[in-house]
């Protein structure tokens, strides 16, 4: 089997130092519910080595270094074995090259990670849907995201995955001015807007979204509101995964970069 790469949301996977994550907006699950135990089977847990001990840091999805880096495959609570669990070690990370660490609000929040091993698929690790590139979603489509992350803006970390209901927002809609303005590009998606919501631990992790009767995954959690994880008219910013697909498939297929490799598919 190949070893399948995940997509990861720069700005919590903190390539370089750790201090982006504190100098921008921060993303974390509010609201929703604990997920079925692998429901939602292409969400995997980064974590890193510090100290002897692991620690959880960021989600991300299953797709086809400053520190030591761990993918757990499988997981449901964290810190708990049931068996259903894979863990693989990263062997190599592809960085979007447009990719500003000073300037999240600029988009590119997307990454590759190349794992050491084959990941073994069953009932409770499956390959992610990736849409078509260029698709736009519909306001208002059924949209999850999950995620281990805080379940507030100044609470803990949730030990269960949970999962929440996001709606996606039109771009012309999140992009108003009483939105988020011009700091949300047409490479994103915006989904949520209420008491549901992304914080801190759930950057990189999947939103997925029911199109055409199947969940394909068409954002990677990227920021919320400095104002808080919930706050109202300021959804949950992921980056859109279908403006990203070329340049997915392009490093999929181990081509270097070329003129066309640094600008998404709009």
């Amino acid at each position: 089997m190949l070893r399948f790469f995940l997509l990861s949301a720069l700005a919590a996977l903190a390539l370089a130092e750790p201090k982006y994550i504190e100098q921008i907006p921060r993303t974390r699950v509010v609201g929703g519910e604990v997920s079925q135990p692998n429901a939602w089977p292409w969400q995997i847990s980064l974590q890193y080595l510090s100290g002897g001990s692991i620690y959880h840091t960021c989600g991300g999805t299953l797709m086809r270094f400053w520190r030591t880096w761990r993918v757990v495959l499988g997981d449901h609570i964290l810190n708990t074995i049931d068996g259903r669990e894979q863990f693989k070690t990263v062997s190599q990370v592809y960085i979007h090259p447009n990719w500003n660490r000073n300037d999240v609000a600029a988009g590119y929040d997307i990454a590759l990670l190349r794992l050491t091993s084959d990941v073994t698929l069953n009932s409770y690790v499956k390959l992610a849907t990736l849409p078509p590139s260029g698709q736009i979603l519909p306001n208002n489509n059924l949209c999850y995201i999950t995620g281990w992350g805080r379940t507030s803006t100044a609470g803990l970390p949730s030990a269960a995955l949970k999962q929440a209901y996001l709606p996606s927002v039109y771009h012309q809609t999140c992009s108003r001015s009483d939105w988020w303005g011009s700091i949300v590009k047409t490479t994103m998606v915006c989904a949520g807007g209420g008491a549901n919501s992304g914080c801190f631990g759930d950057s990189g992790g999947p939103l997925s979204c029911l199109v055409g009767g199947r969940y394909s995954v068409h954002g990677v959690t990227s920021f919320v509101s400095s104002l808080g994880c919930n706050t109202i008219r300021k959804p949950t910013v992921f980056t859109r995964v279908s403006g990203y697909v070329g340049w997915i498939q392009g490093e999929l297929m181990g081509r270097r970069e070329g003129s066309r490799r640094g600008s998404p598919d709009i």
